[in-house]
């Protein structure tokens, strides 16, 4: 997962989309209110909520790699959990723990099998993972443009040599990348899930090209904006891509 940081405040506004996803992917959690959990790349806290409220007499750990997500987490739930700033790949939780949930962060992540098996160590024999995450084809069209408009003018320079941190894997690579870990009852499949942005600005700024400006300096920060929406049309549409994951950690288990 990419080392820099979020701007924790501004995705907490407009990330209405992911927390949709993600009350679709917490129904698919088995839960009877005591377990502990993990929240594998928390965000800014508002998914977190939602999981907290599915074990009230359980515990739960948040993490996620970037600095200002975890800060804006813990102070968004005090008490109600504990957030640490880790990259999952090397997952240390305090105990072994019942289930892992995450949702829209394991795209970021590059060696999806060291994840996976990261995972698998925090879990307890027979814990759930319930996750989404992009998936193979996840906002191509988009990407397409933004590459386009990288490789023109005053941004060409600041994107020599660059590849993008995303890793959209398919579902039967993922599938036999859990097993590997570990995992049993596997399930995996992608879900084209197109998508109508309604703060377009904002929302690329702070989600699809975040990375993109790392690159640059700020004084192009919004003319690159302004020329990558401009391509893209009105209202903006991101063909998004969702993969899904539902699976066990092998071994003894309820």
């Amino acid at each position: 997962m990419s080392t820099r940081d979020w701007d924790a405040a501004t995705y907490h506004q407009i990330s209405a989309p992911q927390q949709a996803w993600a009350r679709e992917q917490l129904e698919r959690l088995e839960l009877r209110g005591d377990e502990v959990v993990c929240d594998a790349g928390c965000g800014s806290g508002k998914v977190t909520a939602m999981l907290a409220e599915l074990v009230p007499n359980g515990r739960v750990y948040a993490v996620d790699v970037a600095p200002s997500m975890v800060e804006h987490t813990q102070a968004l739930l005090g008490e109600r959990v504990r957030a640490f700033c880790q990259d999952l790949t090397e997952l240390s939780l305090p105990e072994p723990v019942d289930a892992i949930f995450s949702n829209a962060t394991f795209h970021w992540i590059a060696d999806h099998a060291k994840l996976f098996a990261a995972l698998a160590g925090a879990l307890k024999p027979g814990g759930q993972l319930v996750a989404q995450c992009g998936g193979f084809g996840n906002i191509d069209a988009f990407r397409i443009l933004a590459d386009e408009v990288a490789a023109t003018g005053e941004f060409a320079p600041y994107f020599t040599d660059w590849h993008g941190p995303w890793n959209y894997a398919r579902a039967d690579i993922t599938a036999e990348r859990l097993e590997a870990a570990g995992f049993i009852d596997i399930q995996t499949w992608l879900e084209p899930r197109p998508t109508v942005i309604e703060e377009p600005e904002s929302f690329v700024r702070t989600v699809c090209l975040v990375r993109h400006l790392d690159l640059l300096p700020e004084e192009l920060h919004e003319s690159f904006i302004r020329a990558v929406l401009a391509r893209s049309g009105t209202p903006l549409t991101l063909d998004y891509v969702r993969l899904n994951i539902v699976a066990r950690r092998g071994g003894e288990g309820r």
